[in-house]
């Protein structure tokens, strides 16, 4: 018989980065993978009003952390890799089985399933360097960057893994020295000893695809706003009149904060990264400010659940916090986002978080449906202001930090 060996297949001979010609649309299977963080997203909130405390706070951002993170890491990965390749969407489903297993996690994170958490996390990130090294072995220097990465969630697996071990205070402190260094080390280009950090000819970002993916999360933090909204009032027992003003407040605040996100930042995310001088500012920034504006709707969630359950009486310490401290927390990442798209802050942004700050020590004494009603009100006038400003003026272009 003829001993000849077939030619390997043009695509699987090259690594399968993205084709500058390629679509720059996100691809079904992404939207399919994000349907996960719509679950995580919910038990998050959820787990803040089950135990208001600044402990339970505490646990709430290290899980949404660690969650982001795969989602972000993955969504880098899509823009620098075809996603329409058959090796790219398996990566892909086998992240999105872990994100899920990760999620069924979430509530006894801190308790009984805190190995099953962490070493998911583990698995996850570094599954995926060992998926990708061999695929992309035909490209030394990519493949030099899948090793530098590799490295790190290396280092940042042993507290992950001793976390899930030791229990109480002693798994928050390791938690948050591993998401610590996951953090450092994406910030810092992932520096390694012999191979230096990733070069910035490795840093080229899509900047159609990132920023839709970044919209997109965006949306699904606030369809976690909106499913708690229509769960809670569908139980609801109290009067119609108060069950009505309670749901009508939430739905206009999370219209509010979908508004106040994409007025001109939101909008131009596409056009300021593909116009900035070194795009790959963008890559280093949009992860953190777009954690903060998502954690900020994911506490305001929380504090719509409060106000569904109980719109009456006065408002405890507690739920004051989360009632105000969501929107001041989506101010905040707001005003970062700002930055990186116009090099300067809108004085609606801190005027919005000096007036929640004003009216915090009032809300103590009133029902928390004038509380939350509060908080609507400053986002609404720091969207008057947005609207205000930009009336009858031309399109502002965008002017990114050099």
């Amino acid at each position: 018989m003829p001993s000849a060996t077939p030619e390997q297949p043009e695509e699987q001979r090259q690594p399968p980065v993205r084709d500058p010609e390629s679509s720059r649309r996100a691809t079904l299977l992404e939207l399919f993978f994000d349907l996960v963080y719509v679950v995580a997203l919910a038990l998050i909130s959820r787990g803040l009003v089950t135990d208001l405390s600044w402990e339970r706070a505490l646990q709430s951002l290290l899980i949404l952390m660690a969650i982001w993170w795969t989602w972000a890491i993955t969504t880098l990965v899509t823009d620098m890799y075809d996603p329409r390749r058959t090796e790219i969407r398996l990566l892909i489903a086998i992240v999105m089985f872990g994100a899920l297993l990760m999620t069924t996690a979430i509530p006894e994170a801190f308790a009984s399933r805190g190995l099953v958490f962490a070493g998911t996390y583990v698995a996850i990130h570094l599954g995926r360097g060992i998926f990708l090294m061999p695929t992309v072995r035909h490209d030394r220097q990519t493949q030099r960057r899948a090793a530098r990465i590799f490295t790190w969630f290396g280092i940042s697996a042993v507290p992950w893994l001793v976390g899930g071990v030791v229990h109480g205070a002693a798994r928050e402190a390791w938690w948050a020295l591993a998401l610590a260094i996951d953090y450092v080390g994406f910030r810092l280009a992932y520096p390694v000893p012999g191979l230096g950090v990733v070069p910035e000819t490795q840093r080229n970002i899509t900047a159609e695809h990132l920023s839709e993916r970044y919209q997109q999360f965006f949306i699904i933090a606030l369809g976690d706003a909106i499913l708690v909204t229509g769960m809670i009032y569908s139980r609801s027992s109290h009067s119609e009149l108060g069950n009505i003003a309670a749901f009508s407040v939430a739905f206009i605040s999370t219209l509010l904060l979908w508004r106040i996100y994409v007025h001109k930042s939101g909008q131009l995310l596409p056009h300021a990264i593909s116009s900035a001088k070194q795009p790959s500012r963008f890559l280093f920034t949009a992860p953190y400010t777009h954690l903060l504006m998502v954690a900020g709707v994911v506490t305001s969630a929380a504090g719509f659940e409060l106000v569904l359950h109980e719109p009456s009486g006065r408002t405890p310490p507690a739920w004051a916090a989360l009632i105000l401290g969501g929107p001041a927390l989506f101010l905040v990442g707001r005003s970062a986002f700002e930055y990186e798209v116009f090099s300067r802050v809108s004085l609606s942004r801190p005027g919005g978080l000096l007036a929640l700050l004003t009216i915090a020590p009032a809300v103590l004494f009133l029902p928390p449906l004038l509380a939350a009603t509060g908080a609507m009100l400053v986002l609404a006038g720091v969207a008057a202001a947005d609207y205000r400003r930009s009336r009858g003026r031309p399109p502002e272009e965008p002017s990114p930090p050099h």
